[in-house]
């Protein structure tokens, strides 16, 4: 990782994930798939509105996905695609590291 694309790549590639919550999205939804509700909890300190929007940026960046079900009430549901996965796994790492 010597040349200068490399850097510029991997930079590019942390950006997706950089941010207060969305490494913590990530690794709770590498257990299974997820509700709004259950998400938050497992968070902590973090309101409706920034989670929905962290939710929608990973979703953008294809590391979630989001399955709406026609049922009443209605419910949604998050998990991980596979891209997310391989970023699971690297945060993981570090976790280990630090």
């Amino acid at each position: 990782m010597n040349s200068h694309h490399d850097t510029v790549n991997m930079e590019n590639n942390f950006h997706t994930i950089r941010g207060k919550y969305k490494s913590s999205i990530i690794c709770n939804l590498s257990t299974g798939r997820k509700r709004f509700t259950a998400l938050q909890r497992s968070i902590g300190q973090v309101s409706h509105k920034v989670l929905c929007e962290k939710l929608k940026e990973l979703e953008s960046d294809n590391l979630i996905n989001r399955e709406y079900f026609y049922e009443y009430p209605p419910r949604v549901e998050y998990f991980l695609t596979t891209k997310g996965c391989e970023y699971s796994k690297l945060i993981k790492q570090f976790e280990i590291l630090t």
